[in-house]
């Protein structure tokens, strides 16, 4: 074998060899197993912070949430929360209105977003553009905007207008944002056109298109934007507070007052509640059992 000489590039390159052509000398085992050390701790290091990040107050609420008498551990904090008839009230008043506002949203942006694609595909930039402007309003500017609205209907349209139900329909503007994203990239995974096309050529009207062949291919998508939603209703506070509705998060900042314990396992356990949704939608939405696996075809 020839003599190696240095290329420009730093690889050692050796000379032509009997049957022709050269070969590039490989660079030190050592170094590429020391990169590859590098990045292995530092991927440590960054899931140990993350994990520090997110369970330090976890761990913080159940130690507060949890002390008893002398030093001692107890459940009574847990056991007191449906003590309160007011804390029982604000649960089920949230849990009303995230069900309302999913299927307000759903309603809005689903045969919105398709109509969009299949039909007028030049004004997706505006419909992205209006479910996104929310983001650029805080919420006490959305309070100041809507608060005659709310005295008006609270005037004028009884017990229908005066119901914290209502707050279904700003909750609806709140989350458009984020579900707008999460039906939008499962949307872009599909051909909606070309499956809209094919359900109008064989005889399907509009809604039986949008219900019993978009929706089912949007499913992923639709329980990801209906967790977002669910999530930012139980932690919504400002317009609740400042229009004076008791739900979930202003009966836990009133209780907080009276008893911090209790507020405390209420707050972990709308937490957990969270948790386990979004466990859920990654367990058992389409496509997650088979998520990861590629399908290897052999030759013929």
């Amino acid at each position: 074998m020839g003599q190696v000489s240095q290329g420009s590039s730093g690889f050692q390159l050796g000379a032509a060899e009997p049957h022709g052509g050269a070969f590039l000398a490989q660079p030190p085992s050592s170094r590429r197993g020391s990169r590859r050390s590098a990045s292995g701790v530092a991927r440590v290091v960054i899931l140990v912070v993350i994990l520090a990040f997110l369970l330090v107050p976890l761990v913080g609420m159940i130690e507060f949430s949890t002390r008893g008498d002398y030093g001692a551990r107890s459940l009574d904090s847990y056991a007191a929360i449906f003590s309160y008839p007011n804390m029982v009230d604000g649960i089920v008043t949230s849990l009303e209105i995230a069900a309302l506002t999913v299927l307000g949203m759903l309603a809005l942006l689903v045969p919105t977003m398709v109509w969009t694609v299949v039909r007028v595909p030049r004004m997706r930039r505006v419909v992205e553009f209006l479910c996104l402007l929310p983001l650029a309003f805080p919420a006490i500017v959305l309070v100041v905007g809507i608060v005659p609205i709310y005295r008006w209907m609270g005037q004028n349209l009884g017990a229908i207008g005066a119901s914290p139900l209502t707050l279904a329909l700003i909750d609806i503007i709140l989350v458009l944002p984020y579900s707008y994203r999460a039906i939008d990239s499962s949307m872009r995974s599909i051909d909606t056109a070309t499956l809209a096309d094919a359900s109008r050529s064989l005889g399907a009207s509009w809604p039986r298109t949008i219900l019993q062949i978009i929706v089912p291919n949007l499913r992923g998508g639709i329980l990801s934007a209906s967790v977002l939603a669910i999530a930012l209703v139980l932690g919504e506070y400002t317009i609740s507070s400042l229009l004076s509705f008791q739900t979930l998060q202003v009966v836990i900042f009133l209780l907080g007052k009276r008893d911090p314990y209790v507020s405390v396992a209420v707050s972990f356990g709308a937490l957990i509640f969270a948790f386990v949704l979004l466990f859920v939608i990654s367990r058992f939405a389409p496509g997650a059992v088979h998520r990861g696996q590629h399908t290897v075809e052999e030759p013929a």
